[in-house]
């Protein structure tokens, strides 16, 4: 029996605490987008069935030192989680923070439509970053007209104050108009590519609203190094974004091996 069944017949999570092999497998805190990771690491503990559907997450303050990060970080990605469907909050005694029993079908998970191999994900993470990266080291190399300046600044306004349902347009353009101010077609039209790529995945996961805060001091930031013309702090602070983002489509779109075979499972049962 693996150490992720065996986990699974503990009755008391405050006697035995998730099994050190697994939290080496969904480690958090790697990369400084905290909130992003927690959700992630959650994620991976669901899928990999450390918590199975129905069972109870070890308590807040145990499963807060066991990922290393705050009870407040963990608070809000679990409300996230919660908002998403994938875990219910029970209070009172006997309460705690449970794997929702249909979480897999209620956001498609595992599905020939909303199942993402791992390879998917990794080549556009991959493309992504050197796309990316390089766009902000770039335009902050380039001396930047007045026009350029004022055009940047008012991207990164208007993207703050985007509603949820307008965002993701925002937050293209804006990344779009780091990519015309390198003066490189070519860069302009691996962007639209890049972001095609990426918004295609983040259509297929919820808007989550932590994160786009989190995104907005990001957006600052790579926005401030650019005209500064800090090529080395841009291209630092667009790789923290954008493994935010990575980590979010990792915990909602990745398939473990055992979902991978899910939907030929299901065409063997009938089953749409």
């Amino acid at each position: 029996m693996s150490a992720a069944r065996a986990d699974r017949a503990v009755d008391s999570w405050a006697e035995r605490p998730i099994a050190g092999s697994a939290l080496r497998v969904v480690t958090t805190g790697r990369s400084g987008n905290v909130f992003e990771e927690t959700i992630e690491c959650l994620l991976q503990i669901i899928r990999l069935g450390i918590v199975p559907p129905g069972e109870r997450f070890p308590p807040e303050r145990e499963l807060a030192d066991q990922l290393n990060v705050s009870r407040a970080t963990l608070r809000e990605a679990i409300s996230e989680l919660q908002a998403a469907g994938w875990v219910s909050v029970r209070r009172g005694r006997g309460g705690g923070t449970f794997v929702s029993e249909s979480h897999v079908d209620r956001l498609g998970v595992g599905t020939s439509d909303a199942g993402v191999s791992s390879e998917e994900l990794e080549d556009t993470f991959a493309w992504r970053r050197v796309i990316e990266t390089g766009v902000a080291e770039t335009a902050a190399g380039r001396a930047l007209t007045a026009a350029q300046r004022a055009e940047m600044t008012t991207a990164l306004e208007e993207c703050r104050a985007a509603g949820v349902a307008e965002y993701r347009r925002f937050d293209s353009q804006l990344h779009l108009m780091w990519a015309q101010v390198t003066g490189s077609e070519s860069l302009v039209r691996s962007m639209v590519e890049s972001r095609t790529r990426i918004n295609e995945l983040l259509a297929r996961i919820p808007m989550i609203e932590p994160n786009l805060a989190h995104s907005h001091e990001q957006h600052e930031r790579i926005h401030t190094a650019i005209l500064a013309g800090d090529a080395e702090r841009a291209r630092q602070a667009m790789a923290e974004h954008l493994d935010g983002t990575a980590a979010l489509l990792r915990g909602f779109l990745s398939r473990t091996e055992d979902e991978s075979a899910r939907p030929a499972e299901s065409a063997d049962r009938g089953e749409a």
